[in-house]
């Protein structure tokens, strides 16, 4: 349910334009680095990819305006490996301030050089990672940067979403994946577990694993997120101050309809009409009707509050 609204909230922004998806990974042998500073690092992942993004956009020989960025944080491969990644989906065209700017790579380029990108994606994260004193280094520091810098870093970029619908297809699938799920889970014996998964560098054939339960444990855990960490991010266009005000300017400018003022659907009426369950009606007697004494959430690291409720109308 929550990501069918989270969906819905991204089919409003969407705009009559295509949209690029580009991939920015990080060398596997910054994995133990990584580990022992997930936020930091995944934080700065973030801040490599979307600026090697808005930076290019900014040049007038690709775009010379801002687009709409949307980035969701991957840590997994197929077969529970730790591979730290953003998956980017970025518009095709971006506003100056007046008016919309089309793409200027056309007949399913790619939006910017994928060399460019990769040279200052790489050149991004390590500055910051040479700067940032508060990471908790181990002593092969000064290998690790080593290894890294004389490497080629990866940016994969496809050719562009064939409409915004398959962008919509596209976040519904994997914004809020997990590392597996369940369907992938073959066996269970007292021992081991047998999964399948999708060998990319063998021709994306499905192959079957056997790992330990401790091993599974130990790899599944690796993609358990810091607490409150925030794994879909928008920058560009799209970054959360001012997104409406903005929004509504690019729609003016493009001649198109106003956003139409956002409705709130109780989550009760999501389940009733997804699937045909009323959560407040009894599970014993299927006639009362319940109601909330209290939330056991504990959003803000205090003691939850009783919430005031009024007696349900008979």
């Amino acid at each position: 349910m929550k990501r069918d609204a989270w969906i819905e909230g991204r089919m409003e922004e969407l705009l009559p334009t295509a949209y690029y998806h580009i991939v920015f990974t990080l060398p596997h042998e910054l994995n133990p680095v990584i580990m022992g500073n997930r936020s930091e690092l995944f934080d700065l992942l973030f801040l490599a990819a979307s600026q090697t993004l808005t930076k290019h956009a900014r040049m007038p020989e690709y775009l010379g305006a801002e687009p709409g960025i949307t980035m969701v944080l991957h840590t997994w491969g197929q077969d529970l490996s730790f591979h730290p990644h953003v998956h980017c989906i970025v518009s095709a065209g971006g506003f100056d301030g007046i008016r919309w700017v089309d793409a200027k790579r056309k007949n399913n380029r790619f939006l910017f050089p994928q060399k460019s990108m990769a040279g200052m994606f790489k050149a991004m994260f390590m500055e910051g990672l040479e700067k940032d004193c508060s990471l908790s280094w181990k002593e092969e520091k000064n290998a690790v940067l080593k290894a890294v810098r004389f490497k080629k870093w990866n940016v994969y970029a496809k050719a562009p979403f064939g409409s915004p619908d398959r962008v919509v297809e596209y976040l519904g699938r994997y914004t809020h994946k997990i590392a597996i799920t369940r369907h992938r889970i073959l066996e269970v014996n007292a021992t081991h577990i047998r999964f399948s998964y999708k060998d990319y560098a063998d021709g994306s054939k499905t192959k079957q694993m056997w790992l330990s339960h401790e091993e599974f444990l130990r790899r599944f855990e690796q993609h358990i997120l810091p607490r409150k960490f925030v794994k879909i991010r928008h920058f560009g266009y799209l970054r959360f101050q001012g997104r409406r005000e903005r929004l509504d300017l690019i729609r003016t400018a493009l001649s198109l309809e106003p956003q139409k003022e956002k409705v709130l659907i109780p989550f009760r009426i999501r389940m009733l009409e997804k699937y045909g369950k009323d959560i407040l009606k009894c599970p014993c007697c299927e006639t009362g009707r319940m109601t909330v004494v209290f939330d056991t959430r504990d959003r803000t690291n205090r003691k939850p509050k009783p919430l005031r409720m009024k007696p349900a109308p008979s």
